[in-house]
């Protein structure tokens, strides 16, 4: 068996083709390395494009044997998305018409799909299950939405059947310290806590400390990227043994604070995180936390990394091995 992995040159599908590895799965990568990178494909053929080129993926899906496609590749900056609408839906849902049409015409009929809580929009209640109401309140989260409401007519037309993951905030790095986070610009609170711990940064900005939190820093919901990568893998078998098209949430449905993430990595690191209080952020809600419940039973998905100081001391780990001029090696 081979598997497409779209966008396998970046954070979280960089962890699903290791994964992948580590179920003896062939998989072969596209990526168009435009956000991704090429140091974090480890063990497994590599081929530069764009999802959208359809001429390229039909040739792809046909000599590799594809039997199903794990689609991680998409813009995923909410910020940016508020600036460059056009962009994201071009990129994120065009690019996914055009792959699973090309998945169409090659009778592959079983996609895995990276979605996001981001679909959601404001929390009506937590936690937020499957059934919360999705409202995005974004380009990026609104897209997103769309290829979810795209699949389920392509299933509807095509009998391409699909489960849809909606992950609250991916964290961590592959335990090894081969591969991890690497973005450009990083906007995520848990690298770039650990980039001010090692003297990369001067100080984190915590946006609003009078939410009613306990705390009053904002909560999030944690997930490590290598907890997702196994869901993805489960998504697979599962598909594989004729199951129907559903959506999970991934998330450990329990959240942390800024302050908490803030004490943990001046915990993990042994070294000072400086930071600024700044006002809040317009449409940050106070908390964002997910139920998993309907992946756990379903999927059987079990989370093994679901402590903070765990998520943060691998993400620490692999900070070092960039530090060192390490990555990728085995």
């Amino acid at each position: 068996m081979t598997i497409l992995v779209t966008g396998g040159a970046g954070y979280v599908g960089s962890h699903a083709v290791k994964e992948l590895r580590a179920n003896g799965i062939r998989c072969v990568v596209l990526d168009n390395l435009c956000r991704g990178h090429r140091e974090l494909v480890l063990d497994a053929d590599l081929v530069v494009g764009d999802v959208g080129d359809t001429d390229l993926v039909l040739r792809v899906l046909t000599e590799y044997h594809v039997e199903a496609v794990m689609h991680f590749a998409a813009y995923a900056y909410v910020g940016e998305s508020m600036h460059e609408p056009g962009m994201y839906y071009e990129n994120n849902v065009a690019g996914s018409i055009r792959l699973l049409r090309s998945m169409a015409r090659a009778g592959v009929k079983s996609v895995v799909f990276s979605s996001t809580c981001a679909t959601y929009g404001l929390p009506q209640s937590m936690p937020m299950t499957e059934d919360h109401p999705q409202l995005p309140v974004n380009p990026y989260g609104a897209g997103k939405l769309f290829v979810e409401r795209i699949l389920q007519d392509f299933d509807a037309a095509c009998g391409i059947r699909s489960v849809v993951f909606r992950y609250f905030n991916a964290a961590g790095a592959d335990p090894s310290g081969q591969i991890g986070e690497l973005h450009d610009p990083e906007t995520h609170l848990i690298p770039l806590a650990l980039d001010v711990a090692a003297g990369l940064r001067d100080h984190l900005e915590i946006y609003g400390t009078d939410y009613p939190t306990a705390d009053g820093t904002c909560v999030r919901d944690y997930v490590h990227v290598s907890d997702l990568a196994q869901a993805h893998v489960l998504g697979l078998r599962y598909l594989q043994a004729g199951g129907t098209s559903m959506s999970c949430n991934l998330g450990n449905g329990a959240g942390f604070s800024v302050r908490q993430v803030i004490d943990t990595a001046e915990s993990v690191t042994g070294r000072k995180v400086r930071t600024l209080h700044s006002a809040r952020r317009p449409g940050d809600p106070h908390a964002l936390v997910g139920s998993a419940t309907r992946a756990r039973e379903r999927l059987g998905w079990c989370p093994r990394f679901d402590r903070l100081d765990t998520i943060i001391e691998t993400a620490w780990r692999w900070h070092q091995s960039r530090s060192r001029g390490t990555i990728g090696a085995r």
